[in-house]
């Protein structure tokens, strides 16, 4: 199968799956910010769609696009089914988290615990490559616990391969399952930046995004420009959206422009207001919005109004406009 050249296009540059966080507001925020970088879901459980019916968890805005949705699951037909739903939803791309530490995940025998079965592994990807005729890609580590990455990335690589899938990334950490929280898994274990390299140079067919530790857009090109076909940025697109998404479009795809958070801002009202007359609460929307103006003058009374303003009964837009008034002196308002 042909990957898309859009997709591929939108993969130099990604924004990392995120529990809570990449939710849909983030996602339409983020796509205001930039409008090439490939933007993911939350991790969505296959059970969750095909046993629980809960298809709601798929919804999206249009403007999302380019949007993969990442799957949770070890079973290959219930893969299949779901990869199946968010293909006929629209979705770009279908992911298969092999990645994610959490006890939760485990117990479900999905996310990390996976790259101990690269076989269950492939066998899921070749059922969901069956079941539909967008991307499926995987987002894995580089082993878990006391394996040796040296022997199991390229062992798992090849397996995923010859089941079909040509675009994975990559988190250049091990996960370890016992004994560290999800949130040490992300900072403790080293960083193994030149393996994720080297598998690229013994897999050059295949679509290598690196993802771990990405903090600037400055250090994504240093991936791309050293051969990695994608660089996925997590937290510090997050937490900075406008130093890593604003400027990704002209930096990393050379297109459009730097995009200015005050017409974000200003970008985001009509949408705040169509949620809002679905009966979505602002502060579901604007907790998304706080690192906006990180670094910039007037940042942190914006963080402050926006959060004590959203939350309140009946809060609406006029509550995002009124604290960007405080955002000076990057424009006038």
């Amino acid at each position: 199968m042909t990957d898309k050249p859009s997709i591929t296009k939108a993969a130099r540059l990604s924004v990392a799956p995120m529990m809570d966080w990449t939710d849909r507001h983030c996602r339409y925020l983020h796509r205001l910010l930039s409008r090439e970088t490939l933007l993911y879901t939350e991790m969505v459980t296959a059970p969750a769609l095909v046993r629980g019916g809960a298809l709601h968890l798929l919804d999206y805005s249009p403007q999302e696009h380019p949007v993969a949705l990442q799957l949770g699951g070890s079973d290959p037909q219930e893969l299949a089914q779901a990869a199946q739903f968010g293909a006929e939803a629209g979705y770009d791309e279908v992911n298969l988290n092999c990645g994610c530490p959490s006890d939760r995940v485990q117990s479900g025998t999905f996310g990390a615990v996976l790259m101990k079965d690269p076989a269950r592994v492939a066998e899921c990807v070749a059922a969901m490559r069956e079941a539909v005729s967008v991307e499926v890609t995987v987002k894995c580590r580089i082993g878990v616990d006391d394996q040796d990455p040296e022997e199991v990335l390229p062992a798992f690589l090849e397996q995923i391969r010859t089941a079909g899938c040509q675009r994975v990334t990559i988190h250049a950490r091990k996960a370890w399952l016992q004994g560290l929280s999800p949130k040490e898994n992300r900072d403790i274990p080293p960083l193994d930046y030149d393996l994720v390299h080297r598998m690229k140079a013994a897999f050059p067919d295949l679509h290598i995004s690196i993802n771990g530790g990405i903090t600037s857009l400055a250090q994504a090109r240093t991936h791309l420009e050293a051969g990695l076909d994608g660089a996925m940025i997590g937290r510090a697109a997050y937490h900075q959206p406008t130093d890593i998404l604003a400027k990704a479009d002209p930096e990393i795809y050379g297109t459009g422009r730097e995009t200015d958070p005050i017409e974000v801002v200003r970008e985001m009202v009509p949408y705040v207001e169509a949620r809002l007359v679905k009966g979505g609460r602002l502060h579901q929307i604007t907790r998304h919005m706080l690192g906006l103006f990180a670094g910039r003058p007037g940042a942190r009374a914006w963080r402050r109004a926006l959060s004590k303003g959203a939350v309140h009964e009946g809060a609406g837009p006029e509550i995002m406009l009124e604290a960007l008034e405080r955002v000076a002196p990057l424009a006038e308002v």
